[in-house]
């Protein structure tokens, strides 16, 4: 199985660009949308990695709960079966963290440039109400990413239009 992690700040488009590299390579994707709250952005890893891509990785289909958000409230929801793909995309926030890279076989960094057009991205996608929360996500990521320099390790940059 081939491993694919699109990652970048929140608003950049990842999950577009995830979806299209999917089709064109005939992958399954996992977003960490399906494990990350706005309390816990990237602390969950560990399930990704006993869930996911563990079984994957020896040959046998995934299951995973994920997270679901009624009333806009983060709880466990139903189980996704990921079968064993051809190849993989890990899709999200944190997917090409130092401690995958070296499963990676391409690390994917999408990123929009401008911090406030991510964040109106972000507000139209997820609507009104989650802006005070993106907000704190963003100053959040911008942490991360520069102590994980995941930018840095990246195999190809993607600026969408």
């Amino acid at each position: 199985m081939r491993l694919v992690a699109v990652d970048g700040p929140s608003g950049s488009g990842k999950s577009t660009f995830a979806a299209r590299l999917a089709v064109e390579l005939g992958a399954t994707v996992v977003p960490t949308d399906h494990f990350a709250t706005w309390t816990d952005p990237v602390s969950w890893w560990p399930r990704l990695v006993a869930d996911v891509l563990d079984p994957l990785r020896h040959g046998r289909e995934a299951r995973y709960r994920r997270v679901e958000w009624p009333g806009g409230v983060p709880r466990l929801g139903d189980e996704v079966h990921v079968p064993v793909p051809d190849v993989l995309v890990v899709e999200g926030v944190s997917a090409a963290r130092r401690s995958i890279a070296p499963h990676l076989d391409e690390a994917i960094w999408v990123e929009v440039p401008d911090a406030e057009e991510r964040l109106r991205r972000a507000v139209g996608r997820d609507g009104e109400a989650s802006r005070a929360h993106l907000r704190r996500w963003q100053a959040f990521e911008r942490g991360w990413f520069a102590v994980d320099g995941t930018r840095a390790r990246a195999d190809r940059i993607v600026t969408p239009d």
